[in-house]
């Protein structure tokens, strides 16, 4: 499939990756939508195998227990969500892709945490906690 890459807003941040996604989904948890600023976001996991960063070292924090989220130090745009549950693999945003209409999310997880006021009609499952479709 080739190499995919994607980068911050500044452009300082940027990474690349091998291959096909292991999922693509929206996630409407509340963590997510604090972290982003965003009534939802549009995630997808890669292996860290097929994964490198390839510019500057983004800042990272402990967002909450087992959890790290990583972000520009200059610019500040969110990048990446790690968690201990799925060691094998980063979450990386669908908005930072070099190619972000190339992106088709499958499906929308944490829906139970979605905002009411913000209707996306579509015809994808809808889980209510966690699930890589």
């Amino acid at each position: 499939m080739g190499v995919k890459r994607g980068r911050c807003l500044c452009g300082a941040v940027t990474y690349e990756y091998e291959g096909d996604e292991n999922w693509r989904g929206y996630c409407h948890c509340e963590s997510c939508r604090r972290n982003t600023s965003a009534p939802v976001t549009a995630f997808f996991g890669v292996d860290y195998e097929k994964f490198k960063f390839t510019g500057d070292e983004p800042g990272v924090y402990q967002s909450s227990p087992g959890v790290k989220r990583s972000f520009c130090r200059t610019c500040g745009t969110p990048m990446a969500y790690e968690t201990e549950r799925l060691p094998h693999e980063i979450h990386l945003y669908a908005a930072s892709l070099e190619n972000p209409e190339d992106y088709t999310p499958a499906f929308h997880v944490f829906h139970a945490e979605h905002l009411p006021w913000l209707s996306i009609e579509d015809d994808l499952p809808r889980h209510a906690k966690f699930s890589s479709g």
